[in-house]
């Protein structure tokens, strides 16, 4: 059930920074890609913070914070 629940949260959290960065999302597996590689990157960030996130709702915020600077991070580098 963790797989599954992961994939979820990381499709609506790539979805979520799709949105916001660009307008639209990526198709769904490009959102679940970017929602969770951007939850790694969420953790990474939050635990520099000395921040914590817990249950679905904070692992949903955690990757869509991830993903939004994962997406602005690499709009930065294809300029």
């Amino acid at each position: 059930m963790g797989l599954i629940m992961s994939l979820i949260i990381g499709g609506v959290a790539g979805w979520l920074a799709g949105n916001i960065m660009k307008g639209n999302g990526f198709g769904v597996i490009g959102n679940v890609i970017v929602g969770i590689v951007g939850a790694l990157v969420g953790s990474f960030i939050f635990t520099l913070l000395g921040l914590h996130a817990y249950g679905i709702l904070g692992s949903l915020i955690m990757a869509t914070v991830g993903a939004v600077i994962l997406l602005w991070v690499v709009a930065m580098i294809k300029k």
